[in-house]
């Protein structure tokens, strides 16, 4: 029996801009309002789409983890990339991070496996690549049974006015 696909945004979509700044610790850079999954929306052999992109701007060379977060921060990393260090004094330079994940398995104890890259900027001309996640590619554990934010991490290494994280973009589909 053929399988009927769909690509579908998942609501609300965010209007607005997340900015992480002066802190070393994980923050949620996502922007207004907040993507959540309602409990029992996905199922197997679904794909995760998740997209961000904005800009950073730096004093020094602090490095910067960024990832996806399944629960909100405090929640499960989906995909999250080493400590890379950033562009010294740099203003204004571009990021991306993009991941896709194939849902394994439901329920309290379900798992996704996924992968995506990571696009940061060294100046506003120059982009260096980096996988996320940064580790070999494993499954991850999440709870299906119950609604979870989405959301855009950033962890700065050095908390400085100056370092500063902000997402113009954070989008998630749903294909299956």
């Amino acid at each position: 029996m053929a399988r009927t696909l769909y690509v579908a945004p998942v609501p609300p979509l965010n209007t607005g801009t997340g900015t992480v700044a002066n802190t070393a610790s994980i923050t949620d850079a996502s922007p207004a309002p907040q993507i959540i999954l309602p409990a029992n929306l996905l199922d197997v052999g679904q794909i995760l789409r998740l997209k961000a992109f904005g800009v950073l701007s730096t004093t020094g060379t602090p490095t910067i983890i960024l990832g996806f977060y399944y629960g909100a921060v405090a929640g499960t990393a989906l995909a999250a990339s080493a400590a890379i260090t950033t562009g010294s004094g740099v203003a204004n330079v571009p990021w991306e991070i993009e991941y896709e994940g194939r849902v394994r398995s439901t329920g309290s104890t379900g798992t996704i496996m996924g992968r995506g890259t990571m696009q940061l900027g060294t100046s506003v001309s120059a982009i260096t690549f980096n996988p996320i996640p940064a580790t070999a590619l494993a499954t991850v554990t999440i709870d299906t049974t119950t609604a979870k934010q989405v959301t855009v991490g950033a962890t700065w290494s050095a908390a400085s006015s100056s370092n500063t994280l902000t997402c113009h973009h954070f989008g998630v589909e749903l294909i299956g």
